[in-house]
């Protein structure tokens, strides 16, 4: 595997987790207007995106590998968590 195939195997491993948190960041912004007026865009998508990044790797270690449904309610609790505690604790 060549160097630039390792790159868009990892790249792609993280692909949900990544866009799953900016879709949610978009919803949070747009759902929740005056609650979220503080919260940046940047911030609910890194908080998103560590959650759901650390979640797919808890999901290959349990698991033992990629796409299975558990690992997917995982990786939703993930991004999910960190975006709510942003929401209703840290303005």
């Amino acid at each position: 595997m060549s160097p630039l195939d390792a790159f868009w195997h990892i790249a792609n491993l993280f692909a949900p987790a990544w866009g799953l948190a900016a879709l949610l960041a978009v919803a949070i912004k747009g759902l929740w207007r005056r609650q979220a007026k503080s919260l940046g865009w940047r911030r609910l998508w890194a908080w998103g995106s560590a959650g759901g990044t650390a979640a797919v790797i808890a999901a290959l270690v349990v698991l033992g590998r990629d796409g299975r449904m558990a690992g997917y309610a995982l990786l939703v609790l993930g991004v999910a968590l960190p975006q709510w505690y942003l929401l209703s604790f840290r303005r």
